[in-house]
């Protein structure tokens, strides 16, 4: 993918879940690592990922459990178990679940890497042949012709500002973070940028005000909440 891709990496073993991390970081990928699948749990409610690597066996939440919640809120995401079970009414399970691919431990980290490599080069291919057009409420919204039509008529947004409401479309109802949001749009974090970013958040709240069912929350120390019915 062209920017880091961010994988969601959920394993109890904590000199597993070390070396694994620790490798996949040096190939480039940012890692948020959990232990618990209730810690994993957190973390989805707080944001997307562009891939999930999920061990079945976690305490207080297991991996199955953990990927209905991530399909419910993402059916595309691609999503790798990881198992010291080999039966073949688990590994049915976990595709049934709708799991992309399913690994037998122990495993090669040259093994997890390829499979990574291959699902987020299939993903940025799927993604990159849909049509970037969104219903927002009562509001229309084509990016790639930097269109928002909507109750107040229409209007032509700036290519920023088409990046940003694109962001905000394709995490609805979710927790976004400032850091993320300005290294995905802007490519990294820093003050100035950030109060850029509070403008062109009060631009869309403008842009959308005339749906109340439609709201930009500012959510304290963390950043914002696109809320869409």
């Amino acid at each position: 993918m062209d920017r880091q891709a961010h994988i969601l990496y959920v394993e109890d073993d904590v000199s597993l879940g070390f070396v694994t991390r620790d490798n996949l970081e040096l190939e480039g990928y940012k890692v948020t690592h959990c232990a618990t699948g209730k810690e994993a749990m957190e973390k989805i409610e707080e944001q997307r990922f562009d891939l999930c690597v999920l061990d079945v066996m976690l305490p207080e939440i297991d991996g199955f459990d953990l990927a209905k919640a991530i399909r419910e809120r993402d059916r595309e995401v691609p999503i790798l178990f990881l198992s010291a079970k080999s039966l073949k009414e688990d590994r049915l399970q976990g595709l049934r679940l709708g799991a992309d691919d399913y690994i037998t431990k122990p495993f090669s980290i040259e093994e997890l890497i390829l499979k990574i490599e291959v699902f987020l080069r299939r993903r940025k291919l799927v993604e990159g042949h849909k049509t970037a057009v969104y219903q927002l409420g009562e509001y229309h919204f084509d990016y790639d012709n930097l269109l928002l039509e909507g109750p107040s008529g229409k209007r032509t947004l700036t290519q920023r500002e088409s990046e940003l409401l694109r962001y905000l479309a394709e995490r609805p109802n979710v927790v976004l973070r400032r850091s993320d949001i300005l290294l995905s749009i802007w490519g990294k974090n820093d003050y100035f940028l950030g109060r850029s970013l509070d403008v062109f958040i009060s631009r869309l709240r403008k842009y959308l005000s005339a749906d109340s069912n439609l709201k930009i929350e500012n959510v304290h120390a963390v950043g914002f909440k696109f809320v869409v019915p």
